[in-house]
């Protein structure tokens, strides 16, 4: 039987989620209908909309259903420049999602540095901050390659002092860690059903109060007037039952870390440098790296023993593109060689235990195979 460890690009869904889902699909009204079957599809968004809510410590009136987080950080960024900002600061290890958002803004776009670890510089932020014209900082609560968790109630400190706006995509930390948008004081926020267990193409964007968003996508009223389009009401339905559960088995994923760290030690030992390890990071990620053996590779080795993850690095045409994260970092060497393991609600210890044993010693199969053509060459 296979072993799926690729909880942070997108969960396995959650058997209540499916549950939930097929009853939405089985009575599928308009929510905007007055007649009995709208009532019921509109009961069932705002059942999801207080669910989504109470997972992040929001007003449920907070909550922007979307298709999910790119479309959600967009209208984020849009918010935010709409509101008087000038000018953006975004983390060097933001998802692209973000990132382009700020780029195809029009507004001046500088980049955050991280250090060694992959967090954020303070001090950097706090002299970027003083120089002229109200910014939009985004900064990600949790990195989705590394797992490495940001001080974002520190940077919300400068933040506030300069005037300026925060966002925080917390689609990778929700489910995994405690998120409050209270807590972190940030101005928007966003979350994504996939990575809680829920389905595809749903997500939503969170205000903190006194913040107004603005339409990116336009039509008709639906979602007070801020988001166009008929709202997916099974989607939406199982985003609501995810981000419950989710909310239930906090401190079930958050024991995950001693998983994931008896994997690491046994990897480590065997040679992979642990990416963003000498800090806090999500409970259910380990992201490694090897010099001279790249992702796609190592990715393939492990799906042929029944073992799924991910590369930190994207492979396309053929080629394979550095990791995003690791190369913030200036870990150069290792950019194309990363690894993502990342357990979720169906992992168990022997999944751990069973990709530890394939990795080491596929690892170890093809360090002799270096070691042979070196002998070979010399």
């Amino acid at each position: 039987m296979s072993v799926y460890l690729d909880y942070n690009a997108s969960g396995l869904v959650r058997p209540e989620v499916q549950e939930i889902m097929a009853k939405a699909l089985a009575d599928n009204g308009n929510p905007s209908a007055v007649h009995a079957a709208g009532r019921r599809a509109r009961a069932r968004i705002e059942t999801a909309r207080a669910q989504v809510a109470e997972l992040v410590g929001a007003d449920p009136t907070a909550i922007i259903f979307s298709s999910g987080g790119t479309e959600s950080n967009a209208q984020a960024v849009a918010a935010a420049l709409a509101s008087g900002c000038e000018r953006l600061i975004v983390g060097a290890t933001e998802h692209p999602c973000v990132a382009e958002a700020a780029v195809v803004s029009g507004a001046p776009v500088e980049v955050l540095p991280v250090d060694a670890n992959g967090v954020v510089d303070l001090a950097w932020l706090a002299e970027a901050l003083a120089r002229p014209g109200r910014a939009v900082v985004a900064i990600h609560h949790a990195n989705n390659e590394s797992g490495v968790i940001q001080p974002i109630a520190e940077a919300a400190k400068l933040v506030r002092a300069a005037g300026g706006w925060l966002h925080v995509d917390a689609i990778q930390s929700a489910g995994k860690i405690p998120v409050d948008i209270r807590d972190l004081d940030a101005d928007t926020l966003t979350l994504s059903a996939h990575k809680l267990g829920g389905p595809q193409g749903v997500g939503a964007l969170v205000l903190k109060p006194g913040r107004d968003a603005v339409r990116i996508l336009h039509g008709a009223g639906q979602e007070r007037g801020l988001r166009a389009g008929t709202e997916n009401v099974p989607g939406i339905a199982g985003f609501g039952t995810a981000a419950d559960c989710a909310a239930r088995d906090l401190a079930e994923a958050m024991a995950h870390v001693t998983w994931r760290d008896a994997a690491e030690v046994r990897v480590k030992a065997a040679g992979a440098t642990i990416i963003g390890g000498a800090v806090e990071r999500l409970p259910n990620t380990l992201f490694m790296a090897v010099e001279g053996w790249d992702s796609p590779q190592q990715l393939i080795t492990l799906d042929l023993q029944g073992v799924m993850v991910s590369a930190g690095s994207a492979c396309s045409s053929g080629k394979t593109k550095p990791s995003k994260a690791i190369s913030a970092m200036g870990l150069h060497d290792l950019a194309t060689g990363g690894v993502r393991i990342s357990g979720g609600w169906g992992t168990t210890e022997g999944d751990w235990i069973r990709f530890a044993d394939a990795w080491v010693a596929a690892w170890a199969k093809h360090a002799a195979r270096i070691s042979e053509r070196v002998k070979e060459d010399a």
